[in-house]
């Protein structure tokens, strides 16, 4: 790997977002500056939008604007927490009587936004996004009392509980990810049986095309359990994860960055994703032991 060149592929590709991002993650100064450049995709709504998901540009309060709010403001710790306890509160205005978030809200299409936030039913909860909002949320209570008692979290976990116990094979690839990225991050019985059962659908090499992707689009085993020490790690095969990482540190281009491995929806998408895409492959190689945060941070 060349960690020489992130530096420079930041700065020549990636937002101010994923500059201060990868900063506030290697230390190099506080939280206070990626809070900063959140704070400019946030709308008078207490929602996301502006194109904080890269192929969701419009400039209205998104779903997935809230998930990509909420897995930077885990990352930032306690400094994160009222911010994210504000998110909960506009996904409580937005969830629907099951608990669950739609997919998309109204005004979500408009130029570079992708076929599947434009066309996505408003009227309906989605299991996936409802996961994966949670998710994130769950990660962000580790660090704020505000969150983790947050009424929109309990709903919204109870709604994703009861929809998880519907899944009975991996079709639908994505959904299952975000359902397993949940259950790992609860406590009890009933989210550790479910786990097990979930996990236990994944084929041995833990990578499941993804149906009507790009060619060999797949969600692979960082996809579905990213950090070590977790009980989903322990279910998978370690030459799995390890086969993984070393595609991920292969993956690195000249340029220092990382491709984008799906379709591309507008030149600013494909642009901006690469640096997101940056942040999250030397967050998963840090987390995982193979790159040091010091040799990093120091370029």
């Amino acid at each position: 790997m060349n960690l020489g060149a992130i530096d420079p592929f930041l700065a020549t590709h990636g937002r101010v977002l994923d500059r201060r991002w990868l900063d506030a993650l290697l230390g190099r100064g506080d939280a206070a500056p990626a809070l900063r450049a959140l704070a400019g995709y946030r709308n008078e709504d207490g929602g996301y939008g502006w194109g904080l998901e890269p192929d969701q540009r419009s400039p209205s309060s998104q779903p997935i604007g809230a998930l990509h709010a909420l897995e930077l403001l885990a990352d930032l710790g306690p400094a994160g927490g009222p911010a994210a306890r504000a998110t909960c509160d506009w996904l409580a205005a937005v969830s629907l009587p099951d608990g669950g978030v739609p997919f998309s809200l109204a005004g979500a299409a408009g130029p570079g936004v992708a076929a599947w936030f434009a066309g996505a039913d408003v009227a309906a909860s989605s299991l996936h996004l409802t996961a994966a909002i949670a998710e994130a949320a769950h990660r962000a209570a580790r660090h704020d009392a505000g969150v983790r008692e947050h009424p929109w979290l309990a709903g919204a976990t109870r709604f994703c509980l009861q929809r998880i116990a519907d899944l009975r094979d991996v079709s639908q690839a994505m959904t299952l990810r975000y359902a397993l990225l949940l259950l790992d991050a609860l406590d009890g019985d009933e989210p550790a049986a479910e786990l097990r059962r979930l996990a236990a659908l994944l084929p041995a090499s833990a990578t499941v095309p993804v149906a009507g992707g790009a060619e060999d689009e797949a969600m692979r085993p960082l996809d579905f359990s990213p950090r070590p020490g977790t009980a989903l790690r322990a279910l998978i095969d370690p030459a799995a994860i390890d086969a993984d990482l070393d595609r991920l540190e292969g993956l690195q281009r000249d340029d220092g960055g990382w491709p984008v491995e799906w379709a591309r929806w507008s030149p600013a998408g494909a642009l901006e994703w690469r640096g997101v895409l940056t942040v999250r492959a030397l967050r998963l190689l840090v987390d995982n032991g193979r790159v040091d945060a010091e040799a990093l941070r120091a370029g």
